[in-house]
Parts: structure tokens; C-alpha cells; sequence
């Protein structure tokens, strides 16, 4: 094991779920691992992570405090703070940290999520992730069988016929010159969903949710919950000393990292895992995610310290022989 103080086996930057379960992996096979983390975790205005079994409900901030506590007693690090340089060479990669300090290590693991870009509707971030949302098995149960709208985008369809499930109130609001496609607009008649032709401009609220919306004419209307659709981005400014670009993905949600099925990017030693390679990832698959991508890298530095473990076997082997003659 690696008892370096600033040097590891394993650096982890972002230590949401997936950087936390990769942690896990790594600390309990003995592996040296540092997580850098600004402590700024993209679910913090939710009320609480749904569809994690034995968590359902639990504030986003106290399940990371959870596996926070669970990783060091396996003797993870943690740095909190930014990356916001990356280097490599053959030794690894040289992360310099926002607080001004260095950390080398053999293998890099990016784990830092996405950021939402939201809709230019005014006041709308004041309460996105409480009644402004997006994920109909992240927020949809709070809001089943009230007033729902649904913000017009190339996805506004495929929400409201996801939340039609949950509430029988559900109306989509359109930029009154688009044309809905026939198919698209059979299928919401079908479902009892409103279509009204009216832009969304901004929303109103009171200090915790938002209870109107408005539109360009001037109107408004009441509302329980709006439903949008954001851009999803994947931040990668910290890793661009090696080259790591992000990719358009072909849903047109917005840029994720590719990587292979194991989480390896095309840069030797760098890892991606959780939303940074999978934007639509609930917290329960983006940490099953980081445990996997954990193991993975584990994996790969057992096979290099055992083929550097043989080569000295035989090294050893034929200084040896040469010495019996």
C-alpha cells in the first residue's frame, strides 16, 4: 500500500454517489484512494433520493455524510475542495487542487456528475428540484394527482405521457407556433393530456415552491408542479491537461464522457463513472456504477503490479542462474 501522504493509488474527483461507492470498492481492497470534493452535490435542493432501496426519502446531504463515514473507515481521504488542473505522465496524473496543493496518483477516476442547464424561464432555478423537475421516478410520487405542467421541448411528449401516470391532471403548455406531430398529439388525446398553445416566460412562488405559471401574453395560471427538461452537461475543465473532451449524446440531452462498458476513457489511467458517463442515471444506478468502475480499476492495477511482479521473478530467476556458472 501506497503511504505516501499526497501520493495514492487511486485520486477519485467528485464524491457524489458514484465516487463514493467507487471509494468503497477501492478502500476495501487496500487500495490508497483520495476523493476530492467541493461538497456541492447536484441533488442538494431535492428533499430526498427515491428508488434507493432502504434509503427512499433520505435528504441527499445525509447519504453522503453516510458513505462518507463508510469509505473513511476503510481509510479513504478526503480533499474538500476543486481539482482544477490534471497532468499525466508515465507515472500517473498530477492533480493540482483550487486550495493550492498537489496529489499524484497511479489511476484517476472522474466521478464529478453533470450540471443542469436549465430553460430561460425566469425564477425558475429559485426552485429547481422541488416542484420544478424532471424525473418522474425521482420526484414523480410528491407530485401524483395534482396539477402538473409540462414546459414545451423536443421531450415535453414523452414527460407528460411519463407523469400521466402519476397524476390525471397533466397539461402540456406550447410555443404557440409550433406544430405538434399528429402522431404525438394523438397520443396525448389518447391519455387525457391537455395541449395548450401558450409560451411559458417565467414562474412565481412563495419561499419553498412555485404555484404559477406565466406566459408571454401576460396570463397566468395556477399550477401544482412544472415539469422541464435541462441540458445536461458533463464537467470536464479540470481534466483538460489531458486531454479528456466530452461527447453530444444521441438523445440530445446534452455531453457525457464516453468511455467503454467498464468505464475506461481513451486516456490511459482516466476513468469516468456515475452521471459523468451516464447523464440519465438515478443515485442508486450512479453509485452501483462507481462500484463497478471501482472494481474495474482495482482489477487493472492488480494486473500491473503482477506482471511487474513477474518480470522481477524471472529477472531474479536468471541473475541466479548466472551466478551458478
Amino acid at each position: 500500500m501506497n503511504t505516501t501522504p499526497d501520493a495514492y493509488d487511486v485520486a477519485i474527483i467528485g464524491g457524489g454517489a458514484a465516487g463514493l461507492a467507487a471509494a468503497h470498492a477501492l478502500g476495501r481492497s487496500r487500495r490508497s484512494v483520495v476523493v476530492i470534493d467541493a461538497n456541492e452535490p447536484r441533488n442538494a435542493p431535492a428533499e430526498g433520493v427515491h428508488n434507493f432501496l432502504t434509503r427512499d426519502g433520505i435528504p441527499p446531504r445525509e447519504l453522503l455524510a453516510l458513505g462518507r463515514a463508510e469509505a473513511e473507515g476503510y481509510g479513504v481521504r478526503f480533499r474538500d475542495t476543486r481539482a482544477v488542473a490534471t497532468r499525466r505522465d508515465d507515472a500517473g496524473f498530477g492533480i493540482e487542487l483550487e486550495e493550492g496543493r498537489q496529489i499524484v496518483s497511479r489511476r484517476l477516476i472522474l466521478a464529478s456528475g453533470i450540471m443542469d442547464k436549465l430553460p430561460e424561464v425566469a425564477g425558475l432555478a429559485a426552485y429547481w428540484g422541488k416542484n420544478a423537475l424532471h424525473c418522474p421516478y425521482c420526484h414523480g410520487w410528491e407530485v401524483r394527482d395534482r396539477d402538473i405542467a409540462v414546459l414545451d421541448s423536443p421531450f415535453a411528449v414523452h414527460q407528460a405521457l411519463m407523469f400521466r401516470q402519476l397524476s390525471d391532471r397533466v397539461t402540456v403548455f406550447t410555443a404557440p407556433e409550433r406544430e405538434l406531430d399528429p402522431v404525438e398529439r394523438e397520443k396525448l388525446e389518447a391519455r387525457g393530456i391537455g395541449i395548450i398553445p401558450q409560451e411559458i416566460t417565467a414562474v412565481r412562488g412563495n419561499d419553498t415552491h412555485l404555484t404559477h405559471v406565466l406566459f408571454r401574453d401576460g396570463s397566468e395560471q395556477a399550477v401544482d408542479a412544472l415539469v422541464v427538461m435541462p441540458q445536461f452537461t458533463a464537467g470536464v475543465s479540470a481534466l483538460a491537461g489531458v486531454g479528456l473532451e466530452t461527447t453530444a449524446h444521441p438523445s440530445g440531452i446534452g455531453t457525457y464522457v464516453a468511455t467503454d462498458e467498464t468505464g475506461k476513457t481513451e486516456i490511459p489511467g482516466l476513468w469516468a463513472a456515475g452521471n459523468t458517463r451516464d447523464p440519465m442515471a438515478q443515485v442508486v444506478m450512479a453509485a452501483a456504477d462507481g462500484l463497478r468502475v471501482g472494481a474495474m480499476v482495482n482489477a487493472e492495477l492488480i494486473e500491473v503490479e503482477t506482471e511487474a511482479a513477474v518480470a522481477a521473478l524471472r529477472a531474479g530467476a536468471v541473475a541466479g542462474a548466472g551466478q551458478m556458472r
